[in-house]
């Protein structure tokens, strides 16, 4: 049986609804930090697939919205990546780094 593609918009607006739940679930119950990778990364997956789904329905206004989300997303992943690379180049202290501290 083929999917239509009323069916297919139906499940990618299901599956954005689902990850911007799960990203909201996560941070109020403190497994996620806002500023974690994996809030970022579902949070824009979700208005992803929301604004295409709003776009396909004619929802002009969730397209806005969601496209303003988007563009709030990908400056955090942005952000977000550049945090851990700093780190990464960090040097890492030794033993002797700590004693001289001393």
């Amino acid at each position: 049986m083929p999917i239509t593609l009323d069916t297919l918009f139906m499940i990618l607006g299901w599956a954005g609804a689902i990850a911007g739940v799960v990203a909201y679930a996560m941070v109020s119950r403190g497994r996620w930090t806002p500023t974690s990778a994996h809030f970022q990364l579902t949070n824009l997956v979700g208005a992803g697939l929301m604004a295409i789904v709003a776009a396909a329905n004619g929802v002009w206004p969730s397209v806005a919205a969601n496209l303003v989300w988007i563009v709030i997303g990908v400056q955090a992943v942005r952000l977000v990546l550049r945090a851990r690379r700093a780190r990464s180049a960090e040097p890492v202290p030794t033993a002797a780094d700590v004693e001289l501290a001393a």
